[in-house]
């Protein structure tokens, strides 16, 4: 890997990394506000943070198992904000009865 490529694809997982904190705290927001907007915004970096990751996977020299692996965890990541808001939803509506 050259030093441009490294550093091209280091400022790419970081970037990933805010992107999936901005859809976790947008999301979280969102439903905590009933905010369809902040909501939106949430998915639209959930959807930034997938796009980044195919071009990742596709233009990064990584080898292929940090490929599929940042492939099955863009993946999955999608899911992991609203089953937490559920969880955490359910709890504390139990302990509010």
């Amino acid at each position: 890997m050259t030093s441009a490529a490294l550093f091209a694809t280091s400022a790419a997982l970081g970037l990933l990394v805010l992107l999936g904190g901005a859809y976790g705290v947008l999301y979280a927001l969102g439903a905590a506000r009933s905010s369809p907007s902040l909501t939106g915004a949430g998915y639209a970096c959930y959807a930034g943070q997938l796009l980044l990751v195919l071009v990742v996977c596709l233009g990064s020299p990584l080898a292929s198992l940090w490929k599929l692996f940042m492939a099955v965890s863009g993946v999955v990541y999608g899911f992991i904000p609203p089953a937490t808001w559920r969880l955490l939803d359910s709890i504390h509506h139990n302990q509010l009865q």
